[in-house]
């Protein structure tokens, strides 16, 4: 990047500097640093609070217009980012209330760009780069501690996690454990040297090609203690927004906005604020206990961030709603520092969610933060490896069209069976089975000729059938039954005819119908069975199957709780057709009031059903 320096009107002694990037590839920040003059230092003794400063950029392609706030950068130091996302020149003025700089215009030029832009959802449950017609395979790990974790170490597990092909990382802006008490110990006086580190590390990803999924601020009201008033709130984000906006982001919200009060409310106001002032039009989101689904309705979200591993809720989630998901509650691999889970269980999580249409999410109790400082000892683990070869595996079909497929038996599918702009003869062309319990497979496929593979997800080894099936309903045991499995049928000649023929098509997807109608539904609510419960206490769930198809015997099931009112949002109970559930006392703050149960369970053919039940919720003992 090159910069030019130039001199406000007044003389030279008072005048404040003004630095100006001449020229910056799409996608990349151009940056504006100005500086205070004295008299305006003296006039604004605290520039978080006191100094308004945003800049209006004009597009060379018929004039758009996008404003980008300011931010204080310690000291007299203010700095602006922007990158921008059309080639040719910009223009640029300031607006502040700092007279010395006020409507001042400058210009910069945007050349071509040297790497793909940012994230926008493509195709309804897919990403793709702004920059042009190329998709986007997420594959994160957790950082939480970000913030926290010494440079040099951060840069060794960055290294380690590109080397792997992780492309996001998500983190907690604010620090773990007592570091966000520290940087926001006086609301109105952040500690910057804090902001500043993070800039390092975000930038360092940034320029690689790698995603920060930042959180605004971890769980049990955190964002709230620390800033108890909306206008605290409203700058903090501001200033987070104008610091890293410039980069490769998503927002991801709260760490888990049920843990809030009135999480809901919260992140309306939260997003409010990021819509306002992020030019760049980021990817929104939230983390959850469960899933932010729930959040949909009110309009500000593009994805869905989910943290479970239970099939029931992945499937329904999916199939229910038409936006992509995020996973980043897999579990956490213990490669040898403690707690967690074993590599094994992991990979299978993440095939689990791959195979009904999740994007996934990497944690490692080495290097996650969730419990320590990250230890690069830690990065290159048994799990990690194994997330390489599943990406491997998924960017060699067109991940981006495959959709959940319900023709098989002893496993579960995605296919390019049922896009419906596919021509007639590219229909069926691909199949990916994953078993998670090796057993023997049944898949129907349209009558036709297919090659056929076995893919090992532990060590990336393929083994391939040197015959051609021909037929349409495939039978196979695994290769053995000693470990999980991945299944690839496809029509090799036409998968390649067809990847370059068409690229990232773009197709009208429809949600699938719930149906609940009581002749249709094949189970019903059997317990509770009170007429009233009370918020907080634990209770029998139990759905009962009132048909006895074989479809129906491999349902998976969603149970939500939700207070008709309340304005909160609904809440996942549990994900299996009975147990121990215990009813959110945060679902509403006013009783008594009518607590609606909805039962969701999808088939074994893909079909969606719903049963319902009221009850009375009464306050909390």
């Amino acid at each position: 990047m090159r910069w030019v320096f130039l001199l406000g009107l007044a003389t030279v002694a008072a005048a404040p500097a003004v630095e100006v990037c001449t020229s910056v590839p799409l996608y990349e920040p151009c940056e504006i640093a100005l500086t205070m003059s004295d008299a305006e230092a003296e006039q604004f003794p605290n520039p978080y609070t006191g100094v308004e400063l945003r800049a209006e950029f004009r597009s060379p392609d018929g004039g758009r217009t996008k404003v980008a706030s300011g931010f204080w950068d310690g000291g007299r130091q203010f700095r602006i980012r922007f990158s921008p996302d059309y080639v040719g020149r910009w223009d640029l003025r300031i607006l502040s209330n700092l007279p010395s700089v006020d409507r001042k215009i400058f210009s910069f030029q945007a050349t071509e760009a040297r790497a793909p832009g940012f994230l926008q959802v493509f195709n309804t449950r897919y990403f793709k780069y702004t920059s042009g017609n190329e998709a986007h395979y997420w594959m994160g790990d957790t950082a939480l501690a970000i913030a926290d974790t010494p440079e040099a170490t951060f840069r060794q597990i960055a290294d380690r996690r590109i080397e792997q092909k992780f492309n996001h990382l998500r983190g907690l802006v604010l620090g773990t454990g007592e570091t966000p008490g520290k940087v926001l110990a006086d609301p109105d006086f952040p500690d910057i040297a804090h902001f500043q580190q993070l800039d390092q590390k975000v930038r360092y990803l940034s320029e690689r090609g790698v995603f920060f999924d930042a959180l605004f601020a971890d769980r049990d009201d955190q964002l709230v203690d620390l800033l108890p008033n909306r206008q605290q709130r409203e700058r903090y984000i501001r200033y987070v927004v104008a610091r890293l906006g410039a980069y490769r982001v998503t927002w991801q919200g709260l760490e888990a906005f049920e843990t809030y009060e009135d999480g809901r409310k919260l992140l309306q106001e939260i997003f409010g604020y990021v819509s306002e002032w992020d030019p760049m039009k980021h990817p929104r989101s939230t983390g959850a206990l469960a899933t932010s689904s729930p959040l949909l309705e009110d309009g500000w979200m593009d994805f869905i961030v989910q943290s479970n591993a239970q099939p029931g809720l992945m499937s329904i989630d999916y199939d229910s709603n038409l936006k992509p998901i995020v996973n980043v509650g897999l579990g956490s691999e213990d490669s040898g520092a403690g707690g967690g889970i074993p590599a094994a269980e992991l990979r299978k999580h993440a095939w689990r969610g791959v195979v009904r249409g999740h994007n996934v999410t990497f944690a490692n109790t080495g290097t996650d933060g969730r419990n320590r400082l990250p230890d690069a000892r830690f990065a290159d683990s048994p799990g990690a490896r194994q997330m390489t070869l599943l990406r491997d595996f998924m960017e060699q079909t067109r991940y981006f069209d495959l959709q959940p497929y319900y023709g098989v038996q002893g496993g579960t599918a995605l296919s390019l069976q049922y896009a419906p702009y596919l021509a007639e003869q590219f229909k069926g062309v691909e199949y990916v089975v994953y078993q998670e319990e090796p057993k023997s497979v049944e898949l129907i496929v349209p009558k036709d000729g297919y090659d056929v593979s076995w893919y090992s997800p532990i060590d990336g080894a393929w083994l391939d059938q040197e015959k051609k099936y021909k037929g349409e309903r495939f039978r196979s045991p695994p290769p053995d039954e000693t470990q999980d499995w991945v299944l690839y049928v496809r029509k090799e000649n036409k998968k390649i005819a067809w990847n370059e023929k068409f690229f990232l098509e773009a197709r009208g997807v429809k949600p699938k119908e719930i149906e609940t109608a009581p002749s249709e539904v094949p189970f019903e609510i059997q317990f509770p069975d009170e007429q009233a419960l009370t918020a907080g206490e634990t209770y029998e769930f139990n759905a009962t199957l009132t048909k006895s198809s074989a479809t129906a015997k491999r349902m998976k099931w969603v149970w939500w709780a939700e207070v008709a009112g309340s304005g909160r949002s609904a809440r996942v109970l549990g994900a299996e057709q009975f147990g121990q559930f215990t009813i959110p006392d945060s679902l509403t703050n006013s009783y008594p009031g009518t607590l609606s149960i909805r039962l969701l369970g999808i088939d074994g053919a893909g079909r969606l059903f719903e049963a319902f039940r009221a009850y009375r919720i009464e306050r909390p003992q």
